[in-house]
């Protein structure tokens, strides 16, 4: 199974329309780390569930972003394993719930989706001498870069949609049992800016199909979100809402099943991980208030970077290429 950790050789730059095809289906999963036909399907259904312009501007960035890779001739690898195109996926995506339905929307979504292809060569490149990779890390550059300078063209700008903006609530920690299932669901699909919690249940049996540890990390990351925003005091309908959980789960997906070889040591590693992500949230979210409190997933790749370059000096904690 390919993740986006995976560096394919460079073994041919020519590919089938099938391929092509692939490469685009694939990005989706590919963004939480799946390779499997089958979950992108499932996550990319959901999206539509979720409203036909998440489905639509997903599947746009996957389709450019994708096009851009093979017409830049791309190993065939990784464009089939959809490695230059999730990002293109979620930058498509916040186009669409940064700047509103418009037609200006559909020309910043291609150009998100062309430049975040790019990035992500850009940044496996600068990385790949640390032993790190891009993660998310492309998307969240270009989205920052869109979303910020936005405002500044009025053919482009139409205002902040409301949807966009996470509304103030009270700062109570109090946590209702709604709270804490919804918020478990949300915690997934918020990774793709979905907030509907059926949504996230039906990407959480999407990753279960890709195998039963990818579901199982998925939960652990979910349930130390939850947690940790608890213990910290998180306000209640953020935690519902997924806004304190979705790095986690990315986070644990990343550590547990991609990056890490299955010890008990690297077990509690990861739920470390996940924990950190979940704090770093809340101090980004400050940062990033401008865009609804909404901090893109920063804290995922913020804590990884940071704790995977750790890795070399921590004897206990064995990455999962030892064992090639």
């Amino acid at each position: 199974m390919a993740s986006q950790l995976t560096e394919a050789a460079p073994v041919s730059t020519q590919g089938s329309l099938k391929d092509t095809a692939l490469g685009t289906l694939r990005g989706v999963g590919q963004v939480d780390f799946q390779a499997s036909v089958l979950t992108s399907l499932v996550i990319l259904a959901a999206l539509w569930v979720e409203s036909w312009e998440m489905g639509l501007f997903a599947t746009l960035g996957a389709v450019v972003s994708t096009l851009t890779a093979r017409l830049l001739a791309v190993p065939h690898d990784t464009l089939t394993q959809g490695l230059m195109t999730y990002c293109g996926v979620l930058g498509s995506i916040a186009m669409v719930v940064y700047l509103g339905n418009h037609p200006s929307t559909y020309v910043m979504a291609v150009a998100a989706a062309v430049m975040c292809t790019l990035v992500t060569a850009t940044l496996n490149r600068l990385l790949n001498p640390f032993g790190l990779r891009a993660f998310t890390g492309p998307f969240c550059l270009v989205a920052l870069v869109m979303v910020l300078g936005a405002p500044s063209f009025e053919r482009v700008w139409h205002g902040t949609p409301e949807t966009a903006v996470t509304p103030a609530t009270p700062r109570s920690p109090v946590v209702s049992w709604t709270d804490l299932w919804q918020g478990f669901f949300t915690n997934v699909s918020q990774i793709f800016f979905a907030g509907t919690w059926y949504v996230g249940l039906i990407m959480l049996v999407g990753l279960f199909l890709a195998g039963w540890k990818v579901g199982v990390f998925a939960v652990v990351g979910s349930v130390v979100g939850l947690l940790t925003a608890w213990a910290l005091g998180a306000p209640a309908v953020l935690i519902g809402e997924g806004i304190y959980g979705y790095n986690a789960v990315l986070t644990s997906l990343a550590f547990g099943v991609v990056l890490l070889r299955p010890t008990a040591w690297n077990y509690g590693f990861t739920v470390l991980a996940a924990a950190a992500s979940t704090a770093l949230t809340a101090s980004l979210s400050v940062l990033f208030e401008t865009f609804g409190s909404h901090t893109f997933t920063w804290p995922f790749n913020i804590t990884t970077w940071a704790l995977l370059a750790a890795v070399p000096f921590l004897p206990r904690i064995t990455p999962l290429a030892d064992d090639s």
